[in-house]
């Protein structure tokens, strides 16, 4: 387990959304710093807080942050992209990006961060998947947070050595930009940021951050017809 207190984090995607309701939480939990990417360069006015530019599809920017926050402890795999690409009549060239951002990027922070956490005592890599993990539909998006679940299941095996706590997150909707267009019952960011550090805390591998994530994890032994997720397209 880790405690967030007087630690160092890195959140990727932590302007908006999840990633900033993870990095208000870390901060109320007594990080002593955070980093926070986005895409595009922004001011954060809190002085715990260090702000930097960041594309999870591109190994330089990987890089570039890795040399910036030499200094992580926890790492969290936040940023992600939804783009509407059914796997079969999709853009192709949606789906090989849902991928690279989604699939490819949280394990080139995974390989840039390793020996960073290694160093600070082993550390946390925490990696945000969701309730699409285990369902059928979505197209790309869903089949990529598959691959995600299995790649973060992996990496707990190779990066157990170095004494790293690897979380995989599952959650269903949250109110952010990237669904509002869905009608569907959704949690709030900060309530699924808070269950995320409790867990995180507490020593778990798995967070299954919301109701439907449980029921939906619960149903995995049963028929593969039942996985399926309409509403997700």
């Amino acid at each position: 387990m880790v405690s967030v207190a007087g630690k160092v984090a890195v959140v990727t995607g932590g302007r908006r959304g999840l990633g900033a309701a993870l990095v208000d939480e870390l901060l109320t939990r007594g990080a002593r710093k955070v980093y926070a990417t986005a895409r595009s360069p922004y001011l954060d006015p809190r002085p715990e807080v260090v702000t930097a530019e960041f594309e999870a599809g591109s190994a330089e920017s990987v890089a570039s942050l890795a040399k910036i926050a030499a200094d992580a402890e926890i790492v969290v795999n936040n940023a992600g992209i939804l783009l509407p690409a059914t796997l079969l009549t999709g853009d192709f060239e949606n789906t090989v990006e849902t991928f690279d951002v989604n699939v490819f990027g949280p394990l080139r922070i995974a390989r840039a961060f390793a020996p960073i956490l290694a160093a600070n005592s082993g550390g946390a890599l925490v990696n945000i998947h969701s309730v699409l993990s285990w369902l059928a539909g979505s197209g790309a998006y869903g089949a990529s947070k598959a691959a995600a679940w299995s790649v973060t299941n992996s990496l707990r095996l190779e990066l157990a050595a170095q004494n790293t706590q690897v979380v995989g997150v599952h959650a269903g909707f949250i109110d952010t930009d990237m669904v509002s267009a869905i009608e569907q019952p959704k949690s709030t960011p900060a309530g699924i940021a808070a269950r995320i550090v409790d867990g995180l805390e507490a020593g778990d591998t798995e967070v299954l951050a919301d109701d439907l994530t449980v029921k939906v994890k619960a149903a995995l032994s049963g028929p593969v017809e039942q996985l399926s997720f309409s509403a997700a397209g």
